[in-house]
């Protein structure tokens, strides 16, 4: 076992080299203090060629984690054959932010790395969840005394269990192709309402719309305004049919009337 820092990238280079792969889920939690998600991801590609330079010429995995965004104005589910979206107003509300970090990874497969990203699902749950979307969700609903939704709330929100995300990562490690794209996602696509009702239920609390002219001013969902009102279907098809990667841990919906996300309530 070696400790690392991802300043360190001499380290960071040493080990990978000395290693049968590599899997990278770390990095920067100072959002506020580094200027924002884009620079935290901004700076993680330096870390990802390092490990391209200890590992180029190998054929050595490589498997780092992406963000499950949106096809864009597409209408349909994202897939594993959607290319890293880049930034811009266009793509406003896809969750690009991690894109650089794909693409510098998906890129090492020229390099003779294999290479490939598991893209995350936007919610993560578990009982070790902590500080994700949903505990923020269930903060805000205690804070407010109801449970808001967007509009309609007909929006889609995927999901995954965090013992799935773990099993895709071994998986990828063991027998993923180069330069490929896997989506870590148990629910493709979960109405933002139904994720508010099972929270409202848990807690004892109102479910309210949002209405949609009041959301982008300061208000019930304060900086995850601009995020709650999108809609991010996404398959799983292409991973499962390549790896053989089958969720088996409990839903979203299933997770949440475990109870353990109120067990402090």
């Amino acid at each position: 076992m070696r400790r690392g820092d991802l300043e360190d990238l001499d380290g960071l280079k040493e080990a990978a080299a000395d290693s049968d792969g590599v899997i990278h889920v770390a990095h920067r939690q100072d959002l506020l203090l580094s200027g924002g998600i884009d620079a935290v991801a901004a700076a993680e590609v330096p870390i990802i060629l390092a490990y391209g330079e200890a590992l180029a010429g190998t054929g050595k995995p490589l498997v780092a984690a992406g963000s499950i965004g949106s096809p864009g104005s597409l209408g349909r589910p994202a897939t594993e054959k959607d290319p890293a979206l880049p930034g811009g107003d266009e793509y406003k509300g896809t969750l690009h932010a991690r894109n650089v970090v794909e693409t510098a990874v998906v890129g090492l497969a020229e390099r003779g790395v294999r290479s490939s990203v598991v893209r995350i699902a936007n919610i993560a749950h578990s009982t070790t969840d902590r500080a994700g979307f949903l505990v923020q969700l269930i903060a805000l609903a205690k804070e407010k005394g109801f449970v808001g939704y967007p509009g309609d709330g007909a929006n889609l929100w995927n999901a995954v269990h965090v013992r799935d995300v773990a099993s895709l990562f071994r998986l990828a490690l063991e027998k993923g192709p180069a330069g490929k794209y896997w989506h870590a996602v148990g629910d493709g696509g979960i109405p933002f309402r139904e994720i508010a009702e099972a929270i409202g239920s848990r807690l004892g609390l109102p479910v309210v719309s949002v209405p949609a002219d009041v959301l982008m001013v300061p208000g019930y969902f304060g900086f995850l305004a601009n995020i709650v009102t999108q809609s991010y279907p996404a398959s799983n098809l292409i991973t499962r049919r390549t790896l053989g990667w089958e969720p088996a841990q409990p839903s979203l919906l299933t997770d949440l009337d475990n109870g353990h996300y109120f067990s402090a309530s």
